[in-house]
């Protein structure tokens, strides 16, 4: 079981940038979606997920509105736009596999990939 993410960078205050979670060695359509993310010296947290159907839960209120995740099956891979990014959204961001539905709780995520660092200057 394998999961990768990628796409983070270095961006403004305002801009956007588009994480990818690559995955391989599982049913991916079985399996919800996680993004965590962790500032250094901090809890990582959850962020947001995508279950197998799709639908999307929040776990971080104030990425509402400006994060979006969306799943290819086929690619077996998952999407997070992230709009509007702030500072505070400053955080190495990391996907979990997790069987068919979503949980805010990082114990029930079977796989996880290693990190991608988004760091956003005001």
């Amino acid at each position: 079981v394998q999961l990768q993410a990628s796409g983070g960078g270095s961006v403004q205050t305002g801009e956007s940038l588009r994480l990818s979670c690559s995955t391989s060695g599982f049913r991916f359509e079985d399996y919800a979606i996680g993004w965590f993310r962790q500032v250094p010296g901090k809890k990582r947290e959850a962020v947001l997920c995508i279950d197998s159907s799709g639908e999307s839960t929040y776990y971080v209120d104030s990425v509402k509105g400006r994060f979006t995740l969306s799943r290819d099956n086929y690619e077996k891979a998952v999407y997070l736009q992230m709009n509007s990014l702030k500072p505070e959204d400053t955080a190495v961001y990391y996907c979990a596999a997790d069987f068919w539905s979503c949980k805010a709780d990082e114990a029930f995520y079977d796989a996880w990939g290693p990190g991608t660092l988004v760091t956003v200057s005001s």
